[in-house]
């Protein structure tokens, strides 16, 4: 998806380009933040920024990656598509390099054309939690974080305004 489709007032149309011009500046600071202080900060920040973008314009994370399927999500998910796990599992998902369920395809194989998630209500949990704005991940897995920036506009706002202050 081309930037200037996605909606996010406050970052710019170039965004994705600013954010891998400043991948040191984003590791540096990850790596030399007060942890605690980040932590006080982020459920605004994260707040902020949902409240200004509409993942619907964008659904780069549905589009070019995975979640991991944990074992409850797998369960959860195949009872409520009446499949069995081992027909979900078949039909959707592959073992990735760390040992992990991911999708079996890119975009995530319940993501509709009007980027909306056909399993929402009962999508896995990686879903739910990204993109870790709101959580100690945006810290703690600080390569995470970086590869997050390169693709979602939220994490691109966050560090920007993280950086700033």
């Amino acid at each position: 998806m081309n930037s200037e489709n996605k909606s996010i007032s406050g970052v710019p149309p170039n965004w994705e380009k600013r954010s891998a011009e400043h991948q040191k500046d984003y590791k540096r600071f990850l790596s030399k933040a007060d942890k605690n202080k980040v932590l006080k900060q982020l459920p605004d920040l994260h707040e902020e920024a949902f409240s200004k973008t509409d993942c619907l314009q964008c659904a780069n994370c549905c589009k070019n990656y995975s979640p991991r399927f944990k074992t409850p999500d797998v369960k959860r998910i195949s009872r409520y598509l009446k499949l069995r796990e081992s027909e979900f599992i078949e039909k959707y998902l592959v073992v990735d390099e760390d040992g992990d369920f991911v999708a079996n395809t890119k975009p995530c194989p319940f993501l509709g054309d009007n980027n909306r998630c056909s399993i929402y209500e009962q999508r896995p949990s990686d879903c739910h939690r990204f993109p870790y704005t709101g959580e100690d991940v945006f810290i703690k897995r600080r390569q995470l974080t970086l590869k997050n920036s390169t693709f979602c506009p939220i994490v691109y706002f966050v560090l920007e305004k993280m950086i700033k202050k």
